[in-house]
């Protein structure tokens, strides 16, 4: 693929000097305009190639091909700009293997092996997802969830305040509004304290953060970096890839993931949205090392820096929750978000409940779906009756006809705008996390999901969805009837856009 990057830079070479020498005057300016058609449909056949060898799926190849030597004026920008799924370049510091931890550049082993979930009956068949992890199941860890803003933002800003070493800070949207300079805030006064404070945003979800925001940051002596999603060979162009992570981490004790970012309409006081519904989870024992490797190898990518952290596993005080931390994204090996996803559905027994404000699946996923239902398993899927994304909210029409004939439930969210993503399975397993039902979260986004083993939280959740549940409608196939035709063409025209919203 280097080689063909190189070959279209030596094209677009050749064309601007041919167009440096054409001289004007009609029939120069018309031998100037077949130079360069003539290049674009070198590019888009080259840019071809590159797709025929780097798409996921032989559907994206087909139309990627299609399109490029069809219309390249348009289409060789695009493919560039938002076709490639790969992220090339970005180096994970965690061995391929589901027993050990182990930290590459300069770092230490953490010593989680003591913390090792090794009974069969508990892992069951989740040790495929330990795979895809390349990290086990690690015992002995508090778990407690955290329902909406104001509950997550206080539960983050106190253990801030208690840090004592450092602070690692990640989020995929951070705004420069009274919440956002609030954390800003807490981040300076930890700074000046002595406390090592590390920050980093995405510089597309945050792209309206200002430099007056950052430079206060980076004045007090906090480490401020974007996660630089163009970095590398071949994502220079590249505006799909975007890190979707939202983690907090205080001394390597204590740790936050889940749905919420940084800024005022997540604590519900944006009237474009109303009431904010979303789900985030606090962390605390050897499980939080895992998450603190997930920072370290963005901050690594951004920063080309290993942060001197703490890596001494240590049990929580209380709980003995055994969590397991999947980090996944488009440098991985395999479309981890998504097999999570499959291999949760495919493993329900009794019940499957999913909340996503997005829902935009993909193939393996619309079929697992469809056969934990056909198989008797209580499979609901609950989204928001209304999202911040049109095309996102029209597409979900295109899939949701065959999911409910095959005896899925489906439920609109009345309350507000829903923005949490966890399940549950059966009794026993749940998640919360950063992951979205649709394509993006599972092949361009990275993301980040905590899986917990554990009864009584898996209740707790049981007790929010039903919440959520009784402020929802359920959707039916009469209502899908209803839609006039051309609400009908939208959606499938809306959904013909899957791969990349």
């Amino acid at each position: 693929m280097l080689r063909i990057r190189k070959l279209l830079q030596q094209a677009f070479a050749k064309a601007s000097l041919s167009a440096g020498g054409v001289v004007a005057g009609p029939s120069k300016k018309r031998r100037l305009l077949l130079v360069l058609l003539a290049m674009f449909h070198l590019s888009g056949l080259l840019s071809s190639l590159d797709a025929l060898m780097s798409s996921r799926t032989a559907q994206g190849s087909i139309a990627w091909i299609v399109s490029l030597n069809t219309f390249p004026y348009v289409a060789v920008p695009a493919y560039w700009i938002f076709g490639r799924s790969r992220f090339q370049g970005y180096i994970i510091s965690r061995q391929e293997t589901d027993n050990d931890l182990f930290l590459k550049h300069q770092l230490k082993a953490s010593g989680v092996e003591d913390y090792i979930l090794h009974t069969e009956r508990e892992r069951g068949s989740l040790q495929a997802v330990e795979k895809l992890a390349k990290m086990p199941f690690l015992k002995g860890n508090l778990a407690e969830l955290l329902i909406d803003g104001q509950a997550t933002f206080d539960s983050i800003f106190a253990g801030i305040a208690a840090a004592k070493d450092y602070v690692l800070v990640q989020f995929y949207i951070v705004r420069d509004d009274n919440l956002g300079r609030q954390l800003q805030q807490l981040l300076i006064e930890k700074a000046r304290q002595g406390v090592v404070v590390y920050f980093l945003y995405d510089e597309i979800g945050s792209y309206r953060l200002s430099h007056r925001y950052t430079a206060a940051l980076t004045e007090a002596g906090v480490k401020v970096r974007p996660f630089h999603s163009t970095k590398g060979p071949g994502n220079r162009f590249q505006l799909n890839f975007r890190n979707h992570r939202k983690i907090v981490i205080t001394d390597g004790h204590f740790g936050w993931l889940g749905g919420l970012n940084v800024g005022d309409e997540y604590l519900g006081a944006d009237p474009r949205y109303g009431a904010w519904r979303d789900t985030h989870l606090k962390i605390g024992g050897p499980a939080v090392l895992a998450l603190q490797l997930s920072f370290v190898e963005d901050w690594y990518w951004s920063a080309e820096t290993i942060p001197t952290l703490n890596w001494q596993a240590k049990a929580a005080e209380q709980g003995e929750t055994p969590i397991l931390i999947l980090p996944s994204g488009p440098a991985d090996r395999f479309e981890t978000a998504s097999l999570l996803m499959q291999h949760a559905l495919h493993s329900a027994k009794h019940r499957i409940w999913i909340a996503s404000p997005y829902f935009v699946p993909d193939e393996g996923t619309l079929a697992a779906l469809k056969l934990a239902a056909l198989r008797g398993v209580d499979v609901r899927i609950l989204i928001p009756e209304k999202t911040d994304n049109l095309l996102v909210t029209q597409a979900a029409y295109a899939f949701i006809g065959p999911l409910l004939d095959a005896g899925v439930n489906i439920y609109r969210y009345q309350h507000g705008f829903l923005h949490a993503k966890s399940f549950l399975v059966d009794e026993q397993l749940s998640a919360v996390g950063t992951v979205n039902l649709d394509n993006r979260s599972f092949r361009l986004n990275f993301e980040i999901t905590a899986l917990m083993l554990d009864q009584s939280l898996n209740e707790q959740l049981q007790q929010q969805f039903l919440a959520d549940f009784a402020h929802s409608r359920q959707m039916s196939y009469a209502e899908l009837r209803a839609r006039h035709w051309w609400q009908r063409a939208i959606a499938r025209g809306a959904h013909l856009m899957a791969p990349v919203l």
